[in-house]
């Protein structure tokens, strides 16, 4: 996968998580020493973990991660989780954003209104999706996909991000290509008026993307989820009103 949402709306009273006194009080800072067999490197991390304040809402909440609260944040600036929709989720484990999407997509439950998942790492069933174990990047996953699909889609979700190489430029091309891939998948599965949202790393790369977007939807733009670490180079790119692909006759 927190900051103002920053919502248009008008949807903050679905949910939104608001700005940095998440739960009201503010946290007492727990510090952490290094250990014998911790790092200062896994020192730090476990700090971050125990005073972010998203990771203990994720926990209050019953979210499997604190990303959860980006996909929140990015529904209540755009408004693209409609009851009813039909989402795939790409990337999906640990299951924070399918939890999130049939939360006010699928709120009961129905099968004529799917919520699908799917991602290398194996996530715990979400009730009221359907996940799927498979690497999306496989030339068999959209097949296995639309294979459980009840015909086109209203959103497709990407949060898949490769691991770090540690190497700014490398993680980002690797991104822009994993969210190419995505958007190659949206493109074929999306009903008219469709949304893609994906995220991307800020580097440069991200041209022959945007131009993309840009011919197939009404509206595209970044957004930077209040949730997301300052420090982080993520951002997300948000498509939409899907008007068909140029390049596909029968669109």
């Amino acid at each position: 996968m927190a900051r103002k949402s920053g919502s248009r709306s008008g949807r903050s009273s679905r949910g939104s998580v608001g700005g940095a006194g998440l739960g009201g009080a503010r946290q007492k800072t727990v510090r952490v020493k290094t250990a014998k067999r911790r790092s200062n490197a896994s020192a730090r991390w476990l700090q971050r973990q125990l005073n972010d304040p998203y990771v203990a809402e994720a926990r209050k909440r019953g979210y499997r991660s604190r990303a959860a609260f980006k996909l929140l944040e990015l529904d209540d600036r755009y408004g693209f989780l409609k009851r009813g929709a039909s989402v795939v989720d790409l990337g999906c484990a640990p299951g924070g954003w399918t939890q999130i999407a049939v939360k006010r997509a699928n709120p009961n439950h129905d099968a004529d209104n799917k919520v699908i998942g799917i991602d290398i790492l194996a996530a715990e069933p979400v009730a009221g999706a359907e996940i799927l174990l498979g690497d999306f990047m496989a030339p068999d996953a959209p097949d296995r996909l639309r294979a459980v699909l009840n015909g086109p889609v209203d959103v497709v979700l990407s949060d898949m991000a490769a691991s770090s190489t540690g190497h700014a430029q490398t993680d980002h091309l690797r991104i822009i290509g994993l969210a190419e891939a995505a958007l190659e998948f949206a493109l074929e599965v999306l009903a008219p008026g469709g949304v893609f949202v994906a995220k991307v790393f800020s580097g440069g790369a991200e041209g022959a993307l945007l131009k993309a977007l840009k011919r197939s939807f009404a509206k595209v733009a970044h957004f930077k989820p209040p949730a997301s670490r300052k420090e982080s180079a993520e951002t997300y790119v948000i498509a939409l009103g899907f008007r068909g692909d140029p390049a596909r006759p029968e669109d």
